[in-house]
């Protein structure tokens, strides 16, 4: 089974405009996010996949791996389809470009359902976390998931799923967390297929592969990311790298 990981890589961002390129301690936030990737040790191969020259290059000119979108795309999952259509590979590993302290274990949870799984029953592996807070169940900006029995996603909202119209009886909440391993055909499927109602009032991409019949297997993390998305945010990442220094 060839597993590769494939980072996401645009130069826009709307809260923080070329935030990849930032520096980090002498080195390029996707810098260090691609040297990260490729530490974990867990890939056959590690890309980036980018719609910027900037971002290629730099990647290429430190001895790294990089492809060029051929289309403008909406979402990660078009970016990466389009990227991995041609390669030789088995299971396709989203890595976040803005998260250069990357983290072993998350990944290795996900790449372990695919090993585990002989019947070919799960088409993605993605990650949650419970969460407790009422605000962080009420905000937005805080995607959760329901689950049936088995760990397969029910369902991602922005809104409060379940509803507590009954407390106490037991109900968990769990926020999606954006780490992503597909089998290649899953990808290929999404790609070709259009967005429907559930992902355009959501603005969720992982609900057009529920419309679709495709099947998520969920995996418990106490895993919080480290992202890069404000220039605050890059603070926080300078002292963070100082420290370890």
């Amino acid at each position: 089974m060839k597993i590769i990981a494939v980072i996401p890589a645009r130069y826009a961002s709307t809260r923080f405009p070329a935030k990849l390129m930032q520096d980090l301690g002498g080195k390029t936030v996707i810098l260090r996010t691609y040297e990260a990737a490729k530490e974990t040790n867990l890939f056959d191969d590690v890309f980036v996949v980018t719609d910027s020259n900037l971002i290629f290059d730099e990647i290429v000119s430190n001895g790294g791996k990089a492809i060029m979108s051929i289309k403008e795309h909406e979402s990660g999952s078009d970016r990466i389809a389009e990227a991995v259509a041609n390669l030789d590979v088995d299971i396709v590993v989203n890595v976040q470009g803005d998260e250069p302290f990357i983290n072993k274990e998350p990944l290795e949870k996900v790449i372990e359902v695919f090993k585990k799984d002989a019947d070919k029953k799960v088409d993605l592996a993605s990650l949650m976390r419970e969460i407790t807070n009422e605000d962080d169940i009420n905000n937005p900006n805080n995607v959760k998931v329901v689950v049936d029995q088995n760990g397969f996603a029910l369902y991602f909202s922005r809104s409060v799923i379940p509803y507590p119209r009954e407390v106490n009886v037991g109900v968990r909440y769990f926020q999606h967390i954006g780490i992503y391993a597909f089998r290649k055909q899953a990808l290929l499927d999404f790609y070709s297929l259009p967005m429907k109602s559930l992902e355009a009032s959501e603005k969720l991409e992982q609900l057009r592969y529920l419309e679709f019949g495709k099947r998520i297997k969920m995996v418990e993390t106490s895993h919080v990311g480290i992202g890069i998305d404000t220039i605050e945010d890059l603070e926080k990442a300078r002292k963070l790298l100082n420290s370890k220094i």
